[in-house]
């Protein structure tokens, strides 16, 4: 019966890896949104072509996400956010929440 103790601390071990290691992937996918952000270039200077209209630049939090990490994939310092979004709390942010990036 000695031995239950030590399966069930590795069980349990396991599981808090497994649900850190989950919790962690959204900042993972950041990283594979780098090619997406290089293959908007060519598109900016067809538009560069036709007179386009600035349009607000708006992020949707996901689960996971933090004002910090919001403002280093986007490249839209926090201070702005928050001049930006008059309820902008960084410390109570929640998934689904819009958060304006630009006028």
């Amino acid at each position: 019966m000695r031995f239950l103790a030590p399966i069930a601390l590795v069980a349990f071990a396991v599981a808090l890896y497994t649900v850190v290691k989950d919790t962690r992937e959204p900042a993972g996918k950041s990283s594979s949104d780098t090619p997406s952000q290089a293959s908007s270039t060519p598109s900016s200077k067809s538009s560069s072509k036709k007179p386009a209209k600035k349009k607000a630049r708006v992020y949707t939090v996901k689960r996971g996400d933090t004002a910090s990490a919001i403002a280093q994939k986007t490249g839209v310092s926090i201070e702005t956010m928050q001049k930006l979004n008059k309820n902008f709390d960084p410390q109570t942010l929640s998934p689904g929440q819009r958060i304006r990036l630009s006028e």
